[in-house]
């Protein structure tokens, strides 16, 4: 039983890893890390440069396929081809990047690529005037070629198939009389941002305009609108101002407070205290340690990225760890 800060009970995982491996030739990436992740929670994946914390989750999220464990989502083992597959239970992503497009507005990132469409006339309506708008020039074409041939049989056959070619091609590009629906998309998104209590003073206006932690929560608002089950963030806070920093942190404790687990990859421990309920550290590509956030210190995390003995060579924390990161006996 984990209560997260808001105090609620979190039993059961969402999300459970079992002893994922990922092997790139001969280097072993990720070795043997389990990992869970229940409603609510906020997660802080931390480690070193290189100790495996970008591909195991890209694991989770169907960028690499597992070399060896499993992967359970909501109690169900779960295998994922692509990025797509994880998307569709939930899983969403958060790159250092974005992945907005900073020439189109906040209503059209939201719904970008799932854009919402509307119909200026019905779409049997649609198909049947393309029908004629084909079938009309065809059938005149391939009768008069007809009975050049075959006389009135080939008149016959060219009316026939000219009619046919146009019915067909109606079907095929009915629904071309769709236009983006602008006006939805636009109120869509203003409740999916104030859902999450951001600010953004015009959504008409292009992405490239806003500051580094407004493009953070249009990304946000994003995997949210699109029913986001567990959200991974890498890096979120990444070159952002205090304040943005701030505004980011906020966010994130809101998603939890709404039941949505979210994952933070981040090399501030300073943001890491700051959120997360439990913290899970990687070295060398293995789980060494699971501190609760609140029952912990950033010393002991650092002790545990680097290893014990590194670090009190460098005195960063005055005593020698224990292999479980406590203090060790005299």
């Amino acid at each position: 039983m984990i209560k997260n800060r808001e105090g609620q009970v979190n039993m059961e995982p969402l999300l459970r890893a079992v002893n994922l491996t990922k092997r790139f030739g001969g280097l072993v990436a990720v070795d043997d890390v389990s990992f869970d992740v229940r409603p609510g929670e906020v997660i802080g994946l931390v480690g070193d440069n290189g100790a495996g914390k970008s591909t195991f989750i890209k694991m989770i999220s169907g960028v690499y396929q597992p070399d060896g464990g499993e992967i359970y989502f909501d109690g169900k083992k779960v295998s994922f081809i692509d990025p797509r597959d994880a998307r569709d239970l939930g899983i969403e992503t958060i790159y250092q990047d974005l992945a907005l497009a900073e020439n189109l507005d906040v209503g059209s990132n939201i719904f970008l690529g799932r854009e919402m469409k509307k119909r200026f006339i019905s779409e049997k309506l649609s198909r049947n005037i393309i029908s004629l708008v084909f079938a009309l020039p065809l059938s005149a074409l391939l009768a008069w070629a007809g009975l050049q041939f075959y006389k009135l049989p080939g008149l016959a056959l060219g009316l026939v198939f000219g009619l046919a070619f146009g019915v067909v091609l109606g079907w095929l590009f009915g629904s071309i009389t769709q236009l983006v629906d602008r006006r939805t998309m636009m109120g869509e998104s203003t409740k999916a941002l104030k859902r999450l209590d951001i600010e953004i003073p015009s959504l008409t206006q292009q992405v490239r305009n806003l500051s580094g932690g407004q493009r953070q929560s249009v990304a946000i608002a994003r995997s949210i609108y699109w029913n986001a089950k567990v959200m991974i963030m890498d890096e979120p806070t990444a070159a952002l101002g205090v304040s943005e920093q701030r505004k980011v942190l906020t966010l994130v404790r809101t998603l939890a407070g709404q039941g949505v687990p979210v994952i933070i990859i981040s090399h501030n421990m300073q943001d890491v205290f700051a959120v997360a309920d439990r913290i899970v550290i990687l070295r060398r590509g293995k789980k060494v340690g699971e501190q609760v956030a609140a029952e912990t210190t950033p010393d002991k995390i650092v002790s545990l990225m680097v290893g014990a003995e590194t670090v009190d060579k460098m005195g960063v924390i005055p005593k020698a760890l224990d292999s479980n990161g406590d203090p060790a006996e005299a």
